[in-house]
């Protein structure tokens, strides 16, 4: 019998749902190395971000056309792994009644990389809010109130689920309760941002939600 549980859930993607992040780290780091942008730490100060926004760091149409076709290659031949315990974990709120969404920086062509890797995986989700449908990129939340919108559940019954900074101040403005995920950041880095740390999704419980939400209920 399935039990009717009063939030939703809202999940970024890479760095939370597949194990991806030190892979773009490595890639937007070489890119910045090709074409120097000047900003300390490039590649962690962009996590979160939508492609159209981390472009306006150029300005040459060359270079912009240049990186898409890396991005585009790159994002191809990727294997999308998922990080242990997701499946559990996402199976566990939808066998709740949790209504879920993705709110990813993500395009639409990656998206589909990622559905036709792991078949049934878009089925687990309400909703899917990719960079198509937004204008204001992340630390905005715009992502995050259109995910609520789209489950039908009130931001601020929503569990947010991110690991960039960006991402955990989008959630925050989007009054949402935020959990932290401490696989891009150290816990340290990510707590002042977030509700709850965690180090993953495997293992974290049902009633471990339930409890959150109520202590923050209180505050």
């Amino acid at each position: 019998m399935k039990t009717t549980v009063p939030f939703g859930a809202l999940f970024d993607l890479d760095g939370v749902l597949i194990d991806s992040e030190t892979t773009y780290t490595h890639f937007w780091t070489e890119i910045d190395r090709i074409y120097p942008t000047g900003i300390e730490n490039y590649a962690l100060a962009i996590k979160g971000t939508t492609l159209p926004e981390i472009m306006k760091h150029y300005d040459d149409s060359r270079v912009r056309a240049d990186i898409l076709r890396r991005i585009t290659e790159f994002q191809e031949s990727m294997t999308y792994e998922l990080y242990p315990g997701v499946i559990d974990f996402l199976s566990m709120l939808r066998d709740s009644s949790v209504p879920m969404a993705i709110v990813t920086s993500s395009d639409d062509r990656k998206m589909a990389h990622l559905f036709r890797q792991h078949p049934g995986f878009q089925k687990l989700f309400d909703a899917i809010i990719d960079a198509s449908m937004v204008t204001r990129s992340k630390p905005d939340p715009q992502g995050y109130l259109l995910g609520a919108e789209k489950i039908g559940v009130a931001p601020e019954r929503c569990f947010v689920f991110e690991d960039s900074l960006q991402g955990l101040k989008a959630g925050r403005a989007a009054g949402a309760m935020v959990v932290g995920l401490a696989t891009t950041y150290p816990a340290q880095k990510i707590a002042p941002l977030a509700d709850k740390v965690i180090d993953g999704l495997g293992g974290v419980e049902l009633g471990d939600l339930i409890s959150l939400k109520n202590s923050l209920s209180r505050l």
